[in-house]
C-alpha cells in the first residue's frame, strides 16, 4: 500500500517491554502505519498483551501468534502478511523515536535510487545512561551497506527503514537464532543498493538484565554451530557482490572465520571448523591463503584433527593476551 509503513515486532516473553515498543510506533508523527506483533511462542502472559493491543488498537495492530521458531522467523512471518510500501523491523525490547518515519520516508522520497534510509542510533544502558554520541557506525555517512557490513552491522535492527520491495528482492529470513539479523542485512547489501541518511536520532536501543539471544558462552557449541551458518552464508553475500580478495573489509572478515573455524574446533565442531577454514582461505586470496598460518594451521589439523588444533590455538590464543 502506497505511503503505509508497515512495523513488524517479534516477541517472546516480554510483556512490558513490547507495550513500551508498540507505544513507540504509535507515537509516530507519520501516518500511515500498522503494526503487525509476531508472538513467538511466549509462555508467560505475553500473548494476551498481545491481543490486547490488538483490541485498543484494531486499526493500526493485528497479532500472529506461532510456535516458537526464534527471531528471523518470526519476523518473515510477519513480512509474509506486511502491506506496507516501507518495512520497519522493531525488536520487542527497543524504541522507535517520535519523527523516524517522517524523517526517513521523507529521504527515501527524496532518493528514488536509495533502498534503505537510516539515522542515528541511542544506546540506553541498563542503568538509565544514555551513550553521547550515535551508537555503532550509524553516525557515520555511507553510501552502500557492503564492503563496510564485512566488518560488523554498524546499524541495530530499529536503525534502518527499508523499501518493501529491496526485502521483496532479498527474499526470506532465515532460521538462524543467531546473527540472524547481519546475515539478512548482508543479502540486502549484495543487491548493491544505496542509502539515504538521516542526520537525526531515529532509535533507542536499550539493555537490560533479561534473557537475550545474543548473550552466551564464547565456546557454546550450539551458538557457534549458528554463528558458523550465519557466517558461511554472509561470506557466499559478500562473493556473490564481488568484493574483491584484497579489499581490506574481505581480509578482515577472513581473518573473523579463521578464529571462528578455530573456536568450532575447540568446542568440538569438527565439520564446522573445517568448513570455516575452507572458507576463510578462499576469501583470503590465492596468495595470502598460502600464508604460513594457514600452511600450519591446515597440516596441524590434519595431524590432530580439527577439534584438537582448535584447541590448542584457543589455548594460545589466550596464553596471548
Amino acid at each position: 500500500m502506497h505511503d503505509l509503513v508497515s512495523t513488524i515486532i517479534p516477541v517472546h516473553n516480554r510483556a512490558v517491554f513490547l507495550r513500551e515498543a508498540v507505544a513507540s510506533v504509535l507515537g509516530q508523527s507519520y501516518r500511515p502505519l500498522e503494526i503487525i506483533i509476531v508472538d513467538d511462542g511466549s509462555t508467560d502472559d505475553t500473548r494476551q498483551t498481545a491481543d490486547d493491543m490488538a483490541i485498543e488498537h484494531p486499526m493500526e495492530v493485528r497479532v500472529l501468534h506461532q510456535q516458537n521458531s526464534g527471531p528471523g522467523r518470526a519476523r518473515e512471518a510477519g513480512r509474509q502478511v506486511a502491506r506496507g510500501e516501507f518495512i520497519q523491523y522493531l525488536d520487542s525490547d527497543d524504541l522507535l523515536l517520535p519523527d523516524k518515519f517522517k524523517l526517513q520516508v521523507a529521504a527515501l522520497r527524496a532518493e528514488p535510487q536509495s533502498g534503505v534510509a537510516y539515522g542515528y542510533t541511542r544506546y540506553r544502558h541498563a542503568d538509565g545512561r544514555t551513550e553521547t554520541q550515535p551508537w555503532k557506525g550509524s553516525g557515520e555517512r555511507v553510501e552502500t551497506m557492503f564492503p563496510s557490513f564485512l566488518r560488523s552491522r554498524w546499524w541495530d535492527t530499529p536503525t534502518p527503514l527499508y523499501r518493501a520491495r529491496v526485502c521483496d528482492a532479498a527474499g526470506p529470513w532465515t532460521d538462524l537464532r543467531l546473527e540472524e539479523d547481519w546475515e539478512y542485512d548482508c543479502r540486502v547489501a549484495s543487491l548493491g543498493i544505496n542509502l539515504s541518511y538521516c542526520e537525526a536520532y531515529v532509535a533507542e536501543v536499550r539493555d537490560h538484565g533479561l534473557v537475550r539471544l545474543g548473550r552466551g558462552g564464547r565456546l557454546d557449541p550450539s551458538r557457534l554451530s549458528e554463528r558458523a551458518r550465519a557466517h558461511s552464508l554472509i561470506c557466499g553475500h559478500a562473493m556473490r557482490a564481488g568484493i574483491g580478495a584484497n579489499a581490506p573489509e574481505r581480509q578482515h572478515f577472513a581473518r573473523e572465520l579463521f578464529l571462528l573455524s578455530r573456536q568450532c574446533g575447540a568446542a568440538g565442531l569438527g565439520a564446522e571448523s573445517r568448513d570455516l577454514f575452507m572458507l576463510a582461505k578462499a576469501a583470503s586470496g590465492v596468495q595470502r591463503a598460502r600464508g604460513l598460518d594457514f600452511t600450519l594451521y591446515e597440516a596441524a589439523a590434519g595431524v590432530l584433527g580439527w577439534p584438537l588444533a582448535g584447541s590448542l590455538a584457543c589455548a594460545a590464543d589466550r596464553l596471548r593476551r
